[in-house]
């Protein structure tokens, strides 16, 4: 019977590797094959010929990219989005998690509910391109659009990140919050003395998922934004995009190499930056999900 039981473990165990396996090479592909593209010869991208391992390796793509202005406008723009849009996003979110969490806030559950809420029912893509458009008549009829704080203010919140924050503030212990409290801390105080030390694997994980959600930032920046020197990278990427569907527009740095390997070519360049921080960071990742996700 033991016996038995060992040969089904190790069937068990052989499965389960190679299922994760083919699950990570599957995650990994994508980004290989980009590399790949990126830096093989215009004419084996443009029929298909790579598949794994570049071919006539060549990095004409990379060089002519970096020898245009408005990608490195675009990199700066993102940078900015990211670095000033994670640190507003999360100081509102540790704000409204703070607030959230105290059992003597007035209309805490129906606040908690209607945050939940957000999160069970999305209004779907429609009614959010709706909204992007009023939105972006309001601030064209004051006449403050084209301003990249814009995009930063307008994205300052997201549900789930909050509550991760509000439930890692609830696990912390009341008698340490009472004992500052006597020493006289203020509210504030006891936030940043107490709250956030406390919750830094949890604020690291929420600003990670800010970072990326800034970084990857598209449609406000697309809306509010009209200014082509303003423009984030992945506005730039689209705009690029939208250039190579029309052979007329295919003037200058974007005519010389094939526009497949241009792409692949900006792709890498917009993951590298995610790809450098997220190392850093991951031992904080299990264990701030793990502290924002549990109620005790």
């Amino acid at each position: 019977m033991k016996r038995k039981l060992e040969i089904s473990e190790l069937i068990f165990k052989i499965l389960s590797y190679f299922l994760l396996t083919v699950f990570a090479l599957m995650c990994l592909y994508p980004f290989v094959y980009a590399i790949s593209a990126s830096i093989s010869g215009s004419h084996a991208v443009e029929y298909s010929e790579v598949v794994l391992f570049p071919k006539d390796i060549q990095f004409e793509a990379f060089s002519t990219m970096f020898q245009n202005n408005m990608f490195w406008n675009s990199y700066s723009n993102t940078l900015f989005l990211t670095l000033y849009g994670t640190i507003w996003a999360l100081g509102v979110s540790i704000l409204g998690g703070y607030a959230l969490s105290k059992k003597r806030l007035l209309f805490r559950k129906t606040f908690n509910f209607f945050l939940v809420f957000t999160m069970w029912f999305s209004a779907g893509i429609i009614p959010q391109y709706l909204n992007y458009l009023e939105t972006q008549k309001v601030f064209q009829s004051v006449g403050i659009m084209d301003d990249k704080w814009l995009v930063v203010i307008a994205m300052g919140m997201a549900a789930m990140n909050i509550i991760l924050l509000r439930n890692a503030f609830e696990n912390v212990p009341s008698e340490i919050e009472e004992a500052a409290i006597v020493d006289g801390a203020t509210e504030m105080q006891v936030l940043s003395k107490v709250y956030i030390p406390m919750s830094k694997s949890t604020i690291a994980t929420v600003a990670l998922f800010f970072a990326i959600s800034r970084w990857n930032g598209y449609f406000w920046a697309r809306q509010m934004i009209s200014n082509q020197n303003e423009h984030p990278l992945q506005v730039f990427i689209r705009l690029q995009l939208e250039m190579y569907t029309d052979p007329d527009q295919m003037t200058g740095w974007n005519r010389v190499y094939a526009p497949d390997s241009m792409i692949y070519a900006l792709i890498v360049c917009s993951i590298i930056p995610i790809l450098i921080i997220y190392p850093f960071i991951q031992k904080y990742f299990a264990k701030g999900a793990n502290a924002g996700g549990v109620k005790e």
